[in-house]
């Protein structure tokens, strides 16, 4: 009989993952698609990188790994938290997981019961709902507008802050507005959060060295905060490495203990090798990472400059991250060749099929008038991608 568990029934696909699909879809067929959907680098992993990982397999990293974690990854984990963001941790309080989405729903699993409220910002990652859904808990949604550059102000959580309200979900710089939290609009939010001491805060960083404005701040460096907050991050985004799938998070002990037996009847420890190759990532040279960080800010000067020459789009000229989130709601309400564009998710389609790029309908995001467009490929490509898209909106009438 088939008979699904109404946890998975009630959660939605991703949609970047959807659109992701769609466009390889037509690739397959043939179809010159550029994929501006997916949030991953277009470099390669660094070489000593590899290198790292090729010397674990000769050296037969194969056997089962600790749960949390490679004692010499935790370390490095723990002294890059040091070096880099002035957080003192120790290995006990790091778990290393399968990816920072693994770390995030560790997280989400181990802190909210059923009916807790967990406050999101929008425009927020697509997973995050979906997570707190799952764990049977209830997200609030606080919107972050445009003209406040996708950022919630003290006011707004204060008021969204009730007798039931576990976590507030804070991504910065934010997938996929590309906003980043100063120190100054992070201690406000602090602020409020002193008088409301049950309030755990999810401090989602992975994209902590895609960062356009000089220099990252998380909420954790408050010392009335670090140990009301868990920092997520991963290998991700700055090291090119997608497809490894290593996250890790830091934690008050007490929530790594829990994270750490929750993951030991889940998935067990990480892949040996990525975890290997992590290690060299964080402990190396952080070249490689600079001058990714270069290219990104250079793509993104590009992209914001040829989205402003498309008539009726704003745009947010992003501090971090690598996506821009224009609004693209002016073209709602026209149409073409009798099919009408009234939603973003029906907008991206219409860019898919006729113009054969790929973006991400902001309703996945919880902002119904904006697309998510990732500059994370070549100059060329957005060169392209944008005239595409310029033509095609011009053909709405």
């Amino acid at each position: 009989m088939e008979s699904i568990a109404n946890r998975v029934n009630s959660l939605s696909p991703s949609a970047t993952i959807a659109m992701n699909q769609k466009s390889r879809d037509l690739q397959a067929k043939g179809i010159n698609v550029i994929n501006l959907s997916v949030g991953e680098p277009d470099f390669f992993t660094p070489d000593h990188i590899k290198d790292a990982a090729k010397k674990a397999i000769d050296d037969n990293f194969s056997f089962y790994p600790p749960v949390p974690g490679y004692p010499d990854l935790l370390k490095a984990i723990t002294e890059k938290l040091k070096r880099e963001n002035n957080l003192e941790y120790t290995t006990q309080q790091i778990i290393v997981s399968c990816g920072a989405k693994h770390s995030l729903a560790n997280a989400m699993m181990s802190l909210v019961e059923k009916g807790d409220e967990v406050i999101i910002p929008a425009p927020y990652w697509v997973s995050y709902l979906e997570q707190v859904k799952l764990c049977e808990g209830i997200p609030v949604v606080i919107e972050a507008k445009h003209e406040d550059n996708f950022k919630i102000s003290e006011k707004q959580l204060e008021s969204a802050i009730t007798k039931k309200t576990r976590a507030l979900l804070l991504c910065s710089p934010s997938n996929p507005s590309g906003a980043v939290y100063s120190k100054s609009e992070l201690r406000a939010l602090a602020d409020v959060l002193a008088k409301h001491p049950r309030i755990m805060v999810i401090s989602d960083e992975i994209y902590e060295h895609i960062n356009f404005i000089g220099g990252h701040e998380t909420i954790a460096q408050f010392a009335d905060m670090k140990d009301r907050t868990v920092v997520i991050n991963g290998v991700s985004k700055a090291y090119a490495m997608t497809g490894w799938r290593i996250g890790y998070m830091a934690a008050p002990l007490w929530l790594a203990k829990a994270c750490d037996k929750l993951q030991g009847q889940t998935t067990t420890g990480a892949t040996t090798i990525s975890q290997k190759a992590a290690s060299a990532a964080l402990a190396g040279d952080q070249t490689c990472v600079g001058e990714m960080n270069k290219a990104f800010k250079r793509r993104k000067e590009l992209v914001v400059k040829l989205v402003r020459e498309i008539p009726a789009l704003k745009v947010y000229d992003p501090d971090g991250a690598f996506y821009v989130f224009p609004k693209v709601d002016a073209y709602y309400g026209k149409s073409f060749n009798g099919t009408a564009i009234n939603t973003s998710t029906e907008l991206c389609l219409y860019l898919l099929e006729h113009a054969h790029i790929a973006t991400v309908p902001g309703e996945a995001f919880g902002d119904p008038v904006c697309i998510r467009i990732s500059f994370a490929t070549s100059d060329e490509k957005l060169v392209e991608a944008m005239q595409r898209m310029k033509n095609a909106l011009a053909a709405l009438k």
